[in-house]
């Protein structure tokens, strides 16, 4: 089943979700609130949803290196033309 698949592969990652979400939540100085291990034309990252005051910040780790990709201020709540 493809549950399993993912917990093998997330075991594979150089980078475990605490230090993943710790590296999220330092940069931009929140509390995360939300995370996931997906595929991306990156490889394998962890997205993490890291709430900083009134605002929410979508934070992408590189899962072999634990470096951050990119961080971007999620705007979803006033706009939800484009949600995936």
């Amino acid at each position: 089943s493809g549950v399993e698949n993912d917990a093998m592969t997330i075991l594979s990652a150089k980078t475990s979700l605490v230090k993943a979400v710790t590296a999220a939540e330092q940069h931009v100085s929140g509390k995360a609130t939300q995370a996931e291990y997906e595929h991306s034309k990156l490889g394998w990252i962890y997205e993490v949803e890291v709430v900083s005051g009134s605002k929410v910040f979508d934070v992408k780790v590189d899962a072999d290196k634990g470096t951050i990709i990119s961080s971007a201020e999620d705007k979803a709540d006033s706009d939800d033309d484009h949600d995936d």
